[in-house]
């Protein structure tokens, strides 16, 4: 296993660790003004647990990717939230959106190149 595979693999399992202990990754639920599609995802053991997982997966890829594509993945992201808040309190539409972008995550994690 290469270093940048280890410092990876470590990180990863660290904040998977850290990330069980809060109630959602990318944002707070005790926060007084939350908007409908985050108060779901607060009352909703699943949604917070994909919450959790995509803020994670994200923050990873944060840190694999170079410069340029770390830009890309960011305007994705902000996207992506865009789409998330328009599903509101829709349970459904909100657990679908995350299953969606895990899908793109996890594409862009296959696509990061990587030496031999």
């Amino acid at each position: 296993m290469t270093t940048r595979a280890m410092t990876a693999a470590l990180g990863f399992a660290a904040a998977i660790f850290a990330s069980e202990m809060a109630q959602a990754a990318s944002f707070d639920c005790d926060a007084k003004e939350l908007k409908p599609d985050e108060k779901t995802i607060c009352d909703s053991r699943a949604l917070n647990d994909a919450d959790v997982k995509m803020a994670t997966t994200f923050e990873l890829l944060s840190g694999l990717l170079a410069m340029g594509s770390r830009g890309t993945l960011q305007d994705e992201q902000t996207a992506w939230l865009k789409k998330r808040q328009e599903c509101g309190a829709d349970a459904a539409c909100l657990k679908a959106a995350y299953e969606e972008r895990l899908k793109q995550l996890g594409e862009t994690y296959k696509n990061i190149n990587r030496p031999l």
